[in-house]
């Protein structure tokens, strides 16, 4: 039987005195291009939203619709993104945390604990709780996968307009096969993580020829 999200750490957290509790999650950690956005949010006690889940268990639609619920419903809620260059300067796992702590920082208000998806936040001031599979366990960590996912799709149907013939509005940046042909075809977009090593070599590969030529 597939678990969904539920209220289980939140409620300990309010049982214990704790009244605002933040959830966090980041979208694209992964992709070879585009920013990494995190979000954060925060409900009343006892708020819930039938159907949140792991965003990358949801339907495109679904999660644009459940994304106004929770920016509607939410007490206070924010993103943080650390684009491209960051990333290739820090690494993903720093520049991950920045997000997060950019979304933290953009909700106003300091939570009095944070369950974080997965590990945890690096140096981060408030008592924190990272819970691995998080974005299946809690529902406000799902929430806060929805903002992010959401958030950073939307992102990069933008750079789909803006760097056309990389298909950035179908991967999002992720390493399909299709990404790869078109990284090849024409080199490393200004989106590219140039310190992932698929684009450094195309990148020296498109100087090799450009010197060559």
């Amino acid at each position: 039987m597939t678990r969904h999200p539920d209220l289980r750490y939140e409620r300990k957290l309010w049982r214990s005195g704790v009244e605002v509790v933040a959830g966090v999650d980041e979208a694209g950690v992964g992709p070879m291009a585009g920013p990494v956005v995190a979000a954060a949010v925060i409900f009343a006690p006892e708020a819930f939203i039938k159907g949140v889940h792991d965003s990358k268990q949801l339907a495109p639609e679904r999660r644009a619709a459940l994304y106004d619920q929770i920016a509607s419903r939410a007490l206070a809620w924010g993103v943080g993104v650390a684009e491209p260059l960051e990333i290739d300067r820090l690494n993903i796992y720093w520049a991950t945390r920045e997000a997060s702590l950019r979304a933290l920082a953009a909700l106003g208000r300091a939570p009095g604990h944070v369950l974080v998806d997965g590990r945890g936040i690096a140096s981060l001031k408030h008592p924190q709780t990272p819970i691995v599979g998080g974005d299946r366990k809690s529902f406000c960590i799902a929430a806060a996968s929805i903002l992010a996912k959401v958030t950073r799709d939307r992102l990069m149907c933008e750079y789909d307009a803006r760097f056309p013939g990389y298909g950035f509005a179908q991967h999002k940046g992720y390493c399909t096969p299709e990404h790869f042909a078109a990284l090849r075809a024409l080199g490393p977009s200004p989106i590219h993580r140039r310190s992932f090593a698929p684009v450094f070599e195309a990148a020296q590969l498109a100087l090799a020829i450009q010197v060559g030529g």
